[in-house]
């Protein structure tokens, strides 16, 4: 895992390269325009081919080299490249368990828990159990925590629908209302 300081540094690289996409987009002349967006696709390109070539031969490693493609999962930073190639190893139900395994000592907690009901495509179905010992704010604690888990683990959601959840917030049998959640970040 990085650490916070790589993850500051990280971020500050990406909010530098969205600015100048964005600086480039308003060039008033659209051959620039075009001339830079191709740059960027060809680069983006390179780099995930390149992306691929190294997993493809890390993954012909053996053990040594199946561990080293685990490690490049686990951390947020490579994750995160990986996925914007569409070259992370774990598909997108795996990380959103994996999210959601990282949140549910919090539901305990607050006397809850959650289940996954499905993916399909980028949304996510889940259904929430138990209760939140009669807290509307706690309830928003608790799907507000899900969303930066399953967000973390799998910025490629693109949606979230609870059931269970009445619009009170409290736990639900099947038959109250289903509430989607809108993403962080989005």
């Amino acid at each position: 895992m990085a650490n916070s300081s790589e993850d500051r540094g990280f971020r500050k690289r990406m909010e530098r390269v969205e600015s100048l996409i964005h600086e480039a987009e308003r060039f008033p002349d659209p051959k620039a325009r075009a001339c830079t967006q191709e740059v960027l696709k060809a680069v983006m390109e390179l780099h995930g081919a390149a992306l691929e070539r190294i997993l493809d031969k890390l993954a012909n490693a053996g053990e040594a080299g199946l561990a080293l493609i685990d490690a490049l999962a686990a951390d947020d930073l490579a994750a995160s490249i990986l996925l914007l190639h569409g070259l992370h190893p774990l598909d997108l139900e795996t990380r959103v368990r994996q999210a959601l395994d990282k949140v549910r000592p919090l539901l305990r907690s607050h006397g809850g828990n959650v289940e996954l009901l499905g993916v399909d495509g980028g949304a996510v179905r889940l259904r929430m159990l138990g209760s939140c010992d009669g807290c509307p704010s706690s309830a928003m604690t608790l799907k507000l925590a899900i969303e930066e888990a399953i967000y973390e683990k799998a910025p490629d959601v693109t949606a979230i629908e609870v059931d269970g959840v009445a619009k009170n917030g409290h736990a639900a049998d099947e038959s109250q209302a289903r509430i989607s959640l809108p993403l962080l970040g989005r």
